[in-house]
């Protein structure tokens, strides 16, 4: 059975780079910090809205804010 892990190391990274705060990109799109947290660390799937807004924060598309790796688990 395969199984899709999403990745948001580059969410982080992005926001480093930027030199902003979880709760600065929290407040940017409206969540609390630990929610937002929890999207960071991929503990929750971040929401397509909520990709579309950090793509248009961070100038990059969709499809370079999240790594996508399929993994079989038996």
């Amino acid at each position: 059975m395969k199984k899709t892990i999403y990745k948001y190391q580059r969410v982080r990274d992005l926001r480093e780079d930027r030199d902003l705060t979880q709760q600065q990109v929290a407040d940017y799109l409206n969540l609390y910090l630990n929610t937002y947290r929890r999207y960071e660390t991929g503990q929750n799937t971040i929401p397509i809205n909520l990709m579309k807004k950090l793509s248009v924060l961070y100038n990059v598309s969709m499809d370079y804010l999240t790594e996508i790796e399929e993994e079989i688990k038996y």
